[in-house]
């Protein structure tokens, strides 16, 4: 497994610069340049291109891209465009509030998922079956703008149990547990709307293979020498169905870190989602290039991990 773990390391070293190389390319296709954000009538045309050519912006491409490079592999991510604040400083002030909700929405997403797979598999057919596919229906189609303005119009503006936005309440001084359970109560709704497509995918998952492997000969055998029928379907069952689960395990967690975007902005939830909106907004380039390459290690990351747990679940598994 350690072989396998630095030989996969190695492999994505061309994977992230392929990665590097399409997105700098995308960048530069994009209509306008970060310059066009700060025209001032009182500056020169002199004084533009002075500053053009301080910013490297007047180079060919190529040059542009291996100097972006050279830079982040000594770990400067670059200057933001208007503030010159260090990338890699703002990312870091972002990052624990993402981790926050990401964290949160992915821990809803198996805690809730699983469980209601395997009960919609064990109880086929039935009443509970059916809503709990069109439970997943309407989790997977629904847009995450709607279901979040929806959250705050009832449960913000009308019933006024949780607050609208926010991490924190503005101008509270707490501490303690009464400081965790301001966090919880911010944390709920975005948590929720993030979370929600992907419950809805792990059930439906975890349903399917739940299924399949209900019918396998050693499931019949272990039911009909009399073995406890909850006990065959987590111990034995389960975990073999958890193996196209575990899939999903590594996927979402890009996934989740994509759908922040539009749930941070919803919610005015200060993390790297809404960052990388008013990244777009304003052409910071290196921001979005740095938020672009955090987002394929996650991938990667997510990937390699859902190889390990494939070990894990399945004893047959072997590299």
């Amino acid at each position: 497994m350690k072989k396998y773990i630095i030989k996969r390391l190695i492999q994505s070293i061309p994977i992230l610069l392929g990665i590097t190389i399409m997105t700098f390319a995308i960048m530069q296709l994009a209509p306008g340049n970060p310059m066009e954000t700060m025209i001032n009538p009182k500056i020169s045309p002199e004084e533009m291109q002075k500053m053009r050519d301080s910013m490297g912006l007047n180079e060919p491409i190529h040059i542009q891209y291996f100097n972006w490079i050279k830079e982040v592999v000594q770990g400067n991510l670059g200057y933001t465009v208007k503030t010159g604040q260090p990338v890699s400083e703002l990312i870091l002030e972002r990052l624990p509030a993402t981790l926050l909700l990401t964290g949160s929405a992915f821990v809803m997403a198996f805690v809730i998922g699983i469980p209601l797979g395997v009960y919609s598999a064990t109880h086929r057919y039935k009443a509970g079956d059916y809503l709990l596919t069109v439970f997943s229906f309407i989790g997977i189609s629904i847009p995450s703008f709607f279901l979040g303005l929806g959250l705050i119009f009832i449960f913000a503006l009308k019933l006024g149990w949780l607050p609208t936005s926010g991490m924190l309440t503005i101008g509270a001084d707490y501490t303690g547990f009464a400081l965790a359970g301001d966090y919880l109560k911010h944390v709920i709704m975005p948590a929720t709307v993030l979370a929600l497509p992907t419950i809805a995918v792990v059930m439906r998952f975890t349903r399917s293979s739940m299924l399949e492997v209900l019918n396998q000969d050693y499931i019949r055998t272990a039911n009909a020498k009399g073995l406890d029928k909850n006990k065959v379907n987590l111990k034995h069952a389960l975990r073999n169905a958890l193996i196209p689960v575990i899939t999903i395990f590594g996927l979402s967690i890009p996934f989740l870190f994509g759908g922040a975007y539009i749930t941070e902005y919803i919610f005015n939830w200060p993390g790297m989602g809404s960052l990388g909106i008013q990244s777009i907004v304003a052409r910071e380039y290196p921001v979005i290039m740095a938020l672009n390459l955090f987002t394929s290690v996650l991938v990667m990351s997510g990937n390699l991990i859902a190889d390990i747990m494939y070990a894990w679940a399945d004893p047959r598994i072997r590299y």
